[in-house]
């Protein structure tokens, strides 16, 4: 816990605490919301969905393991449960990696890409809905701002740091 220098916690003010309680019930409804669309319209959580964007990204479709965990913010061991229930649903394989033996890729099969093309538009019009369409251009720019800031302060610079992606 951050202290001023004289030993006592830095408490929020009534404002921040407000700013900060809208934060957390703003962001917790918007995920579920986001999960309830893409379990009725494709059968899958909102994890799955970001996972399959990564990997229709990326060159030739395809992400070493350890790159997927670290893009998407995800243990290693919570990567590998949701690219076995991928690879289940056919929309993800898995392939050894050829300059590391140790290494694995994961791999968007067509249909995974053809699941990916005909949810996008229903999780794009979601997202519009609940975020975009309820701010003027002007929030958007600073929302934007907050968040690269907030981002940017985040993002560890240490390469030994303890990052759950990375276990």
């Amino acid at each position: 816990m951050t202290t001023a220098s004289h030993g006592t916690p830095r408490w929020l003010s009534d404002e921040e605490q407000r700013v900060w309680r809208a934060y957390l019930h703003a962001t917790t409804l918007l995920e579920d919301h986001l999960d309830r669309q893409l379990q009725r319209d494709a059968g899958m959580p909102h994890i799955y969905y970001g996972l399959l964007v990564q990997l229709s990204q990326a060159p030739r479709r395809r992400m070493r393991m350890t790159e997927l965990a670290r893009e998407t913010k995800i243990t290693r061991s919570r990567l590998s449960h949701a690219v076995a229930r991928l690879e289940k649903n056919g929309w993800v394989r898995r392939e050894d990696c050829a300059s590391d033996k140790r290494g694995q890729n994961a791999c968007l099969t067509e249909e995974g890409f053809e699941v990916l093309r005909r949810t996008a538009p229903g999780h794009v019009e979601a997202v519009r809905q609940a975020m975009f369409d309820r701010l003027s251009p002007e929030q958007v720019g600073q929302l934007g701002e907050i968040m690269r800031v907030m981002a940017e302060a985040l993002q560890p610079t240490d390469p030994n740091a303890d990052l759950p992606w990375l276990r």
